[in-house]
């Protein structure tokens, strides 16, 4: 697998370096042909141009990873929850450490290529044990393809999630999972002493899926500024242009990345659109119109032969 990262604030430079280094990955490729594979792309921004993170790995509270493992590919998204920013704790380290921990595993080899949910409890449970505690709490998704086997297993616990497009329809999706509104499930670290009153759910819960690959599939892993702003129709209206021409063209992919990641952005300021996340409002009795500001990460892939 390769990946091209595509941080929000440096387009220009990004594509270059993208572009060069997609074109190398290409060719290691050419000996595995025979196996699919994804070719991936990222973008993203933080809800704070100005002040938030915007790094390989990292959007806002955000953050990402792309790798592999012999004949494993492995992406993921995670969302630090911002609630906590309010008692002085960075929401953006809970996410960035289970996503770090979740690649460090994957290139070690320490994880099952049948249980992404096992990846994401290690990851957590590492977390927990760490000598000085990472406080806060992330939603998370983590896709392991099994190149020998041609299947895509997936966790996801909260409001980030997965949507997979095969010749322009869903066919395949994760489901959010929430408490009540707007209250995702999360992994959670809390302060000494305040155990009872946040939400805390095991790794375990996560939501799990496993389904066939074909190439040309394409696949968006993102958090909830993405589903929050845009709708699926045209999310999938943006993917199918992905699937069109050759599986593996990394330009194209980063290109629709570019486009859902800056839509989603942004719709995500427009007080006067009926989002996806204000319709959910008045769902549940709350009278909202607009789109809900957030971090924005779009992780983009296409099986390839």
């Amino acid at each position: 697998m390769h990946s091209i990262f595509w941080p929000g604030r440096v387009l220009s430079r990004a594509i270059r370096n993208g572009l060069s280094s997609f074109s190398n990955a290409a060719e290691l490729n050419v000996s595995t042909k025979k196996h699919p594979y994804l070719v991936s792309v990222v973008c993203g921004f933080p809800k704070d141009i100005a002040n938030g993170r915007s790094h390989k790995g990292q959007f806002g509270d955000d953050a990402w990873f792309s790798t592999n493992f012999n004949n494993a590919d492995v992406i993921g998204v995670a969302d630090g929850v911002g609630g906590w920013r309010a008692y002085g704790i960075d929401p953006g380290e809970f996410s960035s450490y289970l996503m770090r921990t979740c690649e460090r595993l994957v290139r070690m080899g320490h994880f099952k290529m049948s249980e992404p949910g096992d990846l994401l409890a290690k990851s957590y449970y590492e977390l927990l044990e760490h000598k000085k505690p990472i406080l806060g709490s992330s939603t998370a998704c983590v896709m392991i393809l099994d190149r020998n086997e041609s299947i895509m297993r997936a966790a996801n616990i909260g409001d980030s999630g997965f949507m997979v497009v095969r010749g322009g329809r869903v066919v395949h999706r994760s489901h959010e999972q929430q408490h009540y509104f707007n209250t995702p499930y999360q992994l959670s670290l809390p302060p000494p002493g305040h155990d009872r009153n946040v939400l805390s759910d095991r790794p375990e819960s996560a939501e799990t899926a496993e389904f066939k690959v074909e190439c040309g599939d394409v696949i968006l892993v993102a958090t909830d500024g993405v589903f929050d702003n845009v709708p699926e129709p045209v999310l999938v209206a943006e993917m199918r242009r992905a699937g069109e021409g050759a599986a593996g063209d990394g330009v194209k992919l980063q290109g629709v990345a570019n486009s859902i990641a800056w839509m989603a952005r942004n719709l995500s300021f427009d007080g006067c659109y009926m989002s996806p996340f204000a319709k959910s409002a008045r769902q549940n009795g709350i009278d909202a119109i607009g789109g809900k500001p957030d971090d924005i990460t779009v992780l983009l892939a296409i099986v390839a032969l």
